[in-house]
């Protein structure tokens, strides 16, 4: 195999196997879920935000005839269509939940409607299309940035992941240079800010390490 064919298969094969590691991190908020039989301490948000997320990028690939993009937001539409079923199961607050996703599935619907309706091209379909799932997949990229500044302010990582950040760092880069490859700047530029807040991430562990929450939070004690 050529060295450029190998290289591609390596992109190729890190896209799948980052992203999908990334959405199984859910498993354990679904364990936790089962066993506890409540959604303490779980957040809905991300479950819902990530489903139409995918979703988006799924019809994205499907347009394009992407095969990565179709598994890859495929088994991630799956599995976050698990998450909410058995969050919405053992939620107690079952009509805000409900709410929730069906003001934004209904934000979904209607995008839909419009670029297969009312934008006839196809190649300006694939161009509008791709630009709503870069504006989208960026903001939940930054969404995080308050629990950053919660970190300066109190001076702990404790609410940060360290694993999810290395995991969001490789997917992020995977798929970076996976729109690079194929010249398609909205792959490309909607994953780089999850680069920046990955780095941004690792450079607030260093600041304020895991003994120096336990000093702090013995001090303010």
């Amino acid at each position: 195999m050529e060295a450029g064919g190998l290289l591609d298969s390596f992109i190729y094969g890190a896209c799948v196997v980052f992203t999908l590691g990334m959405f199984s991190a859910g498993l354990s908020d679904l364990r936790h879920m089962r066993m506890t039989r409540s959604v303490d301490n779980v957040q809905f948000l991300p479950f819902l935000t990530t489903e139409v997320n995918n979703l988006g990028w799924l019809s994205y690939g499907a347009l394009k005839g992407d095969g990565i993009l179709i598994v890859v937001n495929a088994v991630g539409a799956a599995l976050q269509t698990l998450y909410i079923l058995v969050y919405l199961h053992y939620c107690p607050r079952k009509r805000v939940v409900l709410l929730q996703t069906a003001t934004l599935l209904g934000v979904l619907l209607l995008g839909y409607g419009y670029f297969w309706l009312l934008v006839p091209d196809p190649e300006g379909r694939l161009q509008q299309l791709g630009l709503f799932c870069s504006v989208f997949t960026i903001s939940m990229y930054l969404s995080p940035l308050a629990d950053l500044a919660k970190v300066i302010q109190t001076k702990s990582t404790q609410c940060l992941s360290y694993p999810l950040t290395i995991a969001t760092l490789l997917t992020s880069a995977s798929w970076c240079l996976y729109g690079f490859q194929l010249r398609d700047p909205y792959i490309m530029v909607s994953n780089f800010p999850g680069i920046i807040t990955s780095f941004i991430r690792f450079w607030l562990f260093w600041k304020y390490p895991q003994e120096q929450d336990r000093n702090y939070r013995l001090l303010q004690t």
